[in-house]
């Protein structure tokens, strides 16, 4: 028996009802249509690019789609949609979510930024004091180097020369609270997050900001961090806080998903090692 037709003869695509338009919350949108269309001559699923069937959200192109031949005749073809809200930095780039994990690691005790100059509060004093420091007498607690005692200061701590040069350890087990330790736990904090932008000139630009420190929430125009992290200089050196440590690109229709990840220093990141932006 052969086929009658009736209703819409579904030449090209047609829209059909139920189409759905999310947020994420941080400026990312996306979107999902279903169309049917007469299955003899199927349409290209190369779709990337194609704007949202809806005069509101065209911002939003075709990311990716699918196809089932139905019965009858009848195809149904499924289109996915992302794109980032005109009304979030005028659809440029979208929010930063961000993540932080906190946690503390060994590292050596000299790193300390209170180990040689005191500080200032909380810390009641330095841990081995400025230099100059005090020759030990022979055989008492430091050890002999180049034909002589080493040189002592606070707490036990003991150094090749008057001036410093290497430290040799916490030798007077008298500290028993430094005595023949060589690391602390420093605090470590580094950020992961994701954003998106709809520029691939400002991608690059971010790329080549890799292995750069910031002392405010941005890189270029790039908002990376959100307002509840720690940014600045340190106390010491007014070293920027924050280095850029990994950026990860993947394309998504017409917009670029960026994962990154920022590297917090209490101690702040050297600026002769580490270029500021």
């Amino acid at each position: 028996m052969a086929r009658v037709d009736q209703g819409d003869p579904l030449v090209g695509l047609v829209l059909q009802p139920g189409w759905t338009v999310q947020s994420d919350g941080f400026g990312l949108n996306t979107g999902t249509a279903t169309f049917k269309t007469d299955s003899i001559n199927p349409p290209t699923l190369d779709v990337k690019g194609d704007a949202f069937p809806n005069a509101n959200y065209t911002y939003m192109k075709a990311h990716k789609a699918s196809m089932v031949f139905d019965e009858l005749g009848i195809l149904t073809m499924r289109v996915d949609y992302v794109g980032i809200d005109p009304g979030i930095n005028g659809g440029l780039i979208t929010n930063p979510n961000c993540s932080a994990a906190n946690g503390l690691t060994a590292d050596n005790i000299t790193a300390h930024p209170n180990f040689f100059v005191f500080a200032g509060a909380p810390y009641l004093s330095a841990i081995a004091g400025p230099a100059p420091y005090t020759q030990d007498a022979p055989n008492n607690f430091a050890p002999i180097v180049n034909g002589r005692p080493a040189y002592l200061g606070l707490n036990g701590s003991c150094f090749e020369t008057e001036n410093g040069g290497r430290f040799i350890g916490f030798v007077n087990p008298t500290y028993s609270q430094y005595y023949g330790k060589t690391s602390y736990l420093a605090p470590t904090t580094s950020y992961s997050g994701i954003m998106y932008c709809s520029d691939e000139a400002q991608v690059t630009v971010l790329l080549e900001l890799l292995g750069t420190s910031s002392a405010t929430n941005s890189w270029s125009t790039f908002p990376l961090l959100p307002n509840w992290a720690p940014v600045g200089v340190d106390d010491i050196n007014s070293n920027p806080v924050n280095l850029l440590s990994q950026v990860n690109v993947e394309e998504f229709a017409l917009i670029y998903k960026i994962n990154y990840e920022i590297r917090y220093s209490r101690v702040g990141w050297e600026l002769d090692v580490y270029k500021q932006y």
